[in-house]
């Protein structure tokens, strides 16, 4: 039986997914971003991105996290994001 692979559409959902939550995690004071498992090339590129005040800088930079995001697994940090929003 062959498993059928995702769509090409799928996978940029699941990314353009992910790059929002990146996105919500730049809004984050510097203590909420210290409670939550990020790995330190994420961590950093979050803080680069909250010190950007260009727009096509920060949103070269968000694409750039979303990027970051994929390499993780990120389940742990939403249930993370989930607890610190509510």
């Amino acid at each position: 039986m062959t498993e059928l692979k995702p769509s090409k559409s799928a996978i940029k959902r699941e990314y353009l997914a992910l790059q929002k939550l990146g996105e919500e995690l730049i809004t984050l004071r510097q203590s909420e971003i210290d409670s939550l498992p990020l790995d330190d090339d994420l961590r950093e590129a979050i803080m680069e991105a909250q010190q950007i005040k260009a727009h096509g800088a920060l949103r070269r930079q968000k694409q750039y996290i979303g990027k970051l995001m994929r390499n993780i697994d990120p389940e742990p940090l939403k249930q993370a994001f989930s607890k610190l929003r509510r």
